[in-house]
């Protein structure tokens, strides 16, 4: 099926941005980020699954980006498929996995319309995804369906570009803007063309909603037991992440197939 404009704009914006955003994923991975992450993936997954043996557990990581979530999985001995849209994000993400990638399937697919059989997976995860999405709704009624009886989804993400919408929220970021530059560290928010993804998220739904609660209420439509951790953010973000995105801090959504 053809992509739809906007998925079509993602890929070309996010293709434009694999090269600097692969920089970023390997920062994370050589620094403590790496084992701040691999640890709270590790307590998410273990926690849910008592006295189970984790090695093998199918894992499904949406949006893989240049593969730091699928990295951490597969070195913690989980069972990992890694999609995303962009191919040139998919190369880094190969790129990146080093030996690792002969154990990782990644592939190429839209998260609205995944090519899996219902029930593929014992865990979903993903991370700062589903906010740049044209139909979210349409891509957890896809998770849900490929997550096993039982499963757990973990969806890392924040209201990211809400103060396109909101004059408190703009007020805010303009702040860590100001923050940032007093402080010396990289601002994260300028560059690499980002007033083409602040169009395309004028466009798309979540930009303008509320979130964690949008997100827990359709996903207890769709039968699953959810609950959020807006505080999440504490246990992994840098210090630089921190100044960067106070105005939009990160949320944790655990949601078990019942």
């Amino acid at each position: 099926m053809p992509l739809s404009t906007i998925l079509s704009e993602n890929r070309h914006y996010w293709t434009g941005r694999s090269a600097g955003y692969s920089k970023i994923n390997q920062t994370e991975l050589a620094t403590a980020q790496r084992e701040k992450w691999k640890s709270c993936l590790y307590k998410e997954i273990a926690g849910h699954f008592p006295g189970k043996d984790l090695h093998g557990l199918r894992v499904l990581d949406v949006g893989t980006g240049p593969g730091f979530f699928a990295i951490l999985l597969c070195e913690m001995g989980l069972s990992v498929t890694a999609v995303d849209l962009t191919p040139s994000m998919l190369e880094e993400a190969r790129r990146n996995a080093g030996n690792l990638a002969e154990k990782i399937r990644f592939l190429e697919m839209n998260a609205e319309e995944l090519n899996f059989p219902d029930d593929s997976f014992d865990v979903i995860v993903s991370r700062n995804l589903t906010w740049n999405l044209p139909h979210p709704d349409k891509a957890y009624t896809e998770w849900s369906r490929v997550l096993g009886p039982g499963g757990l989804l973990l969806n890392f993400d924040a209201n990211w570009y809400s103060y396109l919408f909101d004059t408190e929220a703009l007020s805010a970021y303009e702040a860590d803007r100001v923050r940032a530059a007093a402080e010396g560290i990289h601002d994260a928010n300028i560059g690499e063309n980002f007033d083409i993804m602040e169009d395309i998220a004028r466009r798309i739904p979540l930009s303008r909603i509320s979130r964690p609660g949008w997100d827990l209420d359709l996903l207890g439509r769709l039968g699953l037991r959810a609950e959020a951790d807006e505080s999440f953010w504490k246990k992994v973000w840098s210090r630089e992440e921190k100044i960067n995105f106070s105005s939009t801090p990160m949320f944790i959504i655990r949601a078990e197939a019942v």
